[in-house]
């Protein structure tokens, strides 16, 4: 029984891992190749004579698509950089106003923030796009990044919340007794000892910001505020592309967050854990 168990679990994982990871390979495979070499029959499995040139006529070349690979790529970290530094430093003081403050609905208003993290974020997608309209926030950097800040804020606060909690109160009191104010305390008390927390919460807030898609189709629509994802996926529909530019495009969005969540995700997870018990 537990033999047929083993093998189903791993028969499970080499399908998952399989169907994860095989339309990431051929990307990866066929940014090294040129279009003749992508269109023979059968397919090459290896790239038959590997080069960078896919990558050097993308990033150094003078055309339309690589001027617009250039400036989606320079929105893209201008955008989720932003969205990720604004939400780190509200979701830390709101996370310390819930956790150690007492003020009246303190605990409806904590819920009421969590409570947004259970409707579907595209149900905010229209009153957005209407209320940014009519700041005239539609198609600019500061309209994107405040809708990437109230989609990740909930789920930062909800991180540092928990973190914060692990902490013991005896360290505050005891700069309290020294006559440090409240924003002292939670600077040079509170601050240092939340760092893996902030950092989980930055590297995860970052990730997100990156993956969107939706959002940032709705309410950027030229190249001056449109970032990569968006970029790469309008490139398709509206232009002759060739096949290998197009993978190369693939491959340089993905390589940031997968270097991202490759070198920190024992990080994250300790972070994590760390701030969910005490």
């Amino acid at each position: 029984m537990k033999t047929k168990l083993s093998l189903f679990r791993t028969s499970g994982i080499l399908f998952i891992s399989v169907w994860s990871l095989a339309p990431i390979y051929w990307v990866i495979n066929s940014s090294f190749q040129t279009d003749k070499q992508i269109a023979d029959t059968p397919s090459h499995f290896l790239p038959p004579t590997p080069n960078l040139d896919n990558y050097r006529a993308l990033l150094k070349g003078s055309g339309d698509l690589q001027s617009a690979i250039r400036q989606s790529s320079a929105n893209i970290f201008i955008e989720c950089i932003s969205a990720t530094i604004i939400t780190v430093v509200l979701s830390s003081l709101a996370a310390y106003a819930f956790a150690r403050m007492e003020f009246r609905g303190k605990k409806v208003l904590f819920f009421a923030v969590i409570a947004t993290m259970a409707f579907p974020a595209y149900t905010t997608l229209i009153p957005i796009y209407r209320i940014l309209a009519f700041f005239h926030l539609v198609n600019t950097y500061a309209g994107i990044v405040l809708c990437y800040v109230s989609g990740f804020l909930p789920l930062a606060t909800w991180i540092l919340y928990s973190y914060m909690q692990s902490l013991p109160k005896e360290i505050e009191e005891a700069g309290d007794v020294d006559g440090a104010s409240r924003m002292q305390i939670f600077r040079h008390l509170v601050l240092p000892l939340i760092v893996p927390g902030i950092a989980s919460t930055a590297v995860i807030t970052f990730l997100f910001a990156w993956s969107q898609f939706i959002f940032p189709l709705v309410l950027s629509s030229d190249l001056s505020t449109q970032p990569l994802t968006v970029v790469i996926a309008a490139l398709q529909g509206r232009h002759v592309v060739p096949y290998s530019l197009l993978s190369t495009a693939g491959v340089l969005a993905l390589i940031v967050p997968a270097a991202i969540a490759l070198t920190t995700n024992r990080f994250i997870v300790s972070g994590l854990l760390s701030g969910s018990v005490k």
